[in-house]
């Protein structure tokens, strides 16, 4: 008789240590026009479709890049303009500067779904160049990515809708904080109820607000040089 329940399994699992696995995920999400969207103006008025334009251009999407650590559940996360491989790439290189402050150095394994930029040559010599081998999620299957993806669902509540924003610019200089509390203070079920800043060698380091255009950092002794992204 069905009783509402999964009849799959749960397949949970932690690596030993941090940077055995980083999971990274995109979240795409409506960009907020200057002086607040419908939250602002309310639903169908004339003030909220007003909003929605810029110069006659729709105001469009921002693309929240996240990686986490699977054994810490430590997090980083930046809003960035799109999603293709050489934006991919770049964020990589900051995430792994971002651990590298917590002095996890080296990275074994990245998780990723199976998105067109993680696919791209790109994608790959960026992983190469930090020494990390490519895994995939199996196709359709958002769970085997369980830890950003409850990353993202405590991210949504508590820093993108946790109250209203009256710019884009706004809500992204706000991201700092969320991180740093959900990193250095937010309690965690899935490791005792400390938090992952609780599992890491370093715990000192803090992120601040998010430059405007992100500076990609040399990989100092892994033979990075930032020519690739110049142009970004």
């Amino acid at each position: 008789m069905p009783t509402g329940e999964s009849k799959r399994d749960p397949n949970r699992y932690e690596h030993v240590r941090p940077g055995a696995m980083i999971h990274v995920d995109i979240k795409k999400v409506g960009r907020i026009p200057t002086g607040g969207g419908w939250r602002i103006h309310g639903r169908s008025t004339d003030a909220a479709r007003a909003s929605r334009r810029v110069a006659n251009k729709r105001v469009g999407y921002a693309y929240i890049h996240a990686a986490v650590d699977d054994h810490s559940r430590l997090a980083y996360a930046e809003v960035l303009n799109d999603e293709k491989k050489e934006t991919c790439a770049a964020f990589w290189f900051r995430a792994v500067a971002f651990f590298r402050e917590h002095d996890i150095f080296i990275i074994e394994r990245r998780l990723t779904d199976n998105g067109p930029a993680y696919r791209s040559k790109v994608f790959a010599q960026a992983l190469a160049e930090t020494k990390t081998k490519h895994k995939f999620t199996r196709p359709h299957t958002p769970r085997t990515n369980g830890k950003v993806e409850r990353f993202n669902l405590t991210m949504k509540v508590e820093w993108l809708y946790v109250r209203t924003y009256m710019s884009e610019e706004e809500r992204t200089a706000a991201l700092a904080d969320f991180l740093n509390k959900y990193n250095h203070d937010r309690p965690h079920s899935g490791i005792g109820h400390k938090p992952p800043a609780s599992r890491v060698p370093k715990t000192t380091y803090r992120v601040l607000p998010q430059p405007e255009e992100p500076v990609t950092p040399p990989m100092e002794g892994l033979g990075y040089e930032p020519t690739l992204f110049d142009d970004l």
